[in-house]
């Protein structure tokens, strides 16, 4: 069966929604975790060697899909138009690198982040989602995080999509999902 794509019913372009949209994204972004979590499972078993990998929201799980997730990501060129939109958005004049995560990469690190957000919740009863709507200029603005690490916030979708990018690069190996985690896990320890 191919992995299904997340097919979110809105834009991502949170600062251009209104907070009942956000609100509406936020619903929908926590009744479709289960779905999500399936569907990754289902994929993550039909590759050779992972055939027994389970979403048991434990911190081991994280080794093996981070390992997987590793030789998944692809990347595809950027269009001249994109990365000339890209560069308009900017204050400051930047370097636009020439290559994109592809859809189904997006995709696998969007439900990836859900994983690892379900593992840390499982583990650490204290943290909760959260989607902040005060100030439009914060980075996850209208985006759910998990909060009760502090003063910071954790994006896992965002940090996961960061972790594709570094996988695609060769700059990260699967190993680091397991990193986050385990950096994330002390972070509500130190606060507790």
């Amino acid at each position: 069966m191919p992995y299904a794509t997340i097919q979110p019913p809105f834009t991502l372009k949170f600062r251009e929604m209104s907070k009942q949209e956000l609100k509406d994204c936020f619903r929908w972004f926590y009744d479709v975790l289960p779905q999500r979590t399936r569907e990754l499972a289902e994929t993550v078993r039909q590759s050779p060697g992972f055939e027994t990998w389970q979403p048991d929201q434990t911190p081991a799980s994280l080794d093996a899909l981070g390992e997987w997730f590793s030789v998944q990501v692809e990347a595809r060129q950027r269009t001249p138009d994109e990365r000339q939109e890209i560069a308009s958005r900017s204050s400051f004049p930047i370097e636009v690198p020439n290559e994109e995560l592809t859809n189904r990469t997006i995709s696998l690190a969007m439900d990836i982040g859900m994983h690892l957000a379900q593992v840390l919740l499982k583990n650490f009863p204290a943290l909760r989602w959260e989607q902040p709507l005060n100030d439009k200029k914060f980075a996850d603005y209208g985006q759910p995080v998990l909060v009760g690490f502090g003063p910071v916030p954790l994006n896992p979708v965002r940090i996961a999509v960061t972790l594709a990018y570094g996988l695609v690069s060769k700059k990260q190996s699967g190993k680091r999902l397991r990193e986050i985690h385990d950096y994330w896990s002390k972070q509500v320890r130190a606060k507790a």
